[in-house]
């Protein structure tokens, strides 16, 4: 299964550099929000400190959801779908091999320019680091639950509607966490419990999601 695994990753990454263009869309995404929110609400330090990490975790979360549809349709509309579903190997490993290099090429670039985005917002080192922190650990797990939706609303017209209407809620704790865990160091409190709470919705996801996802990719091309 790993062979299977790092082959199907292996091949989504080569045809994602082949596509440059849908990864270089999410990152201007991501960048172009977090950088409009010092022009709306003013240049003040301390405001834009106390809002930085909650502006990052929105603009990662709508930025996953901007580019997360894609993920099955060009399996789809090519037919490689269909070969995965009739593979003897396990489709829960191949959507994680999926999930892990839309990953790569999505959440990770988000959270190496993060700290970019942390200056336009006047955060300390300590809080930068904390911001990133958070955006490494959560990021997979906002790729995993998209990956649900995505599967759930392959095929669909307004697919990319209805993820956000499946997905949105599923997303609130991430965003709870994440964004609470600056809000928490500045206030002298620990951010043990955030980190936790956060790895806990991590290994979650990782033992549900590829089975949800097998599962709702099996019932949509019946």
């Amino acid at each position: 299964m790993i062979g299977v695994f790092l082959s199907v990753m292996r091949r989504d990454l080569l045809l994602a550099w082949r596509r440059r263009s849908d990864m270089l869309t999410t990152l201007g995404f991501f960048l172009l929000v977090t950088s409009l929110f010092p022009l709306g609400v003013g240049p003040e330090p301390e405001q834009l400190s106390h809002i930085a990490s909650g502006v990052m975790w929105v603009a990662a979360l709508l930025a996953t959801l901007l580019s997360v549809q894609r993920l099955f349709e060009s399996d789809e509309a090519d037919g490689t779908l269909e070969q995965m579903l009739l593979s003897v190997e396990p489709l829960a490993v191949i959507v994680l091999a999926k999930v892990c290099a839309y990953w790569l090429l999505t959440g990770l670039p988000l959270v190496v320019m993060a700290p970019l985005i942390a200056l336009q917002f006047n955060l300390t080192p300590d809080e930068t680091l904390i911001a990133c922190a958070t955006l490494l650990i959560g990021s997979p797990t906002l790729s995993l639950l998209g990956a649900v939706g995505a599967s759930l609303t392959l095929g669909l017209r307004g697919g990319g509607a209805l993820i956000a209407l499946l997905v949105l809620p599923l997303y609130a704790p991430l965003l709870i966490f994440g964004a609470g865990a600056v809000d928490a160091w500045r206030a002298g409190l620990g951010v043990q419990s955030h980190f936790a709470l956060l790895g806990a919705c991590l290994l979650v996801a990782l033992a549900v999601c590829p089975l949800a996802s097998a599962a709702a990719l099996r019932i949509a091309q019946d």
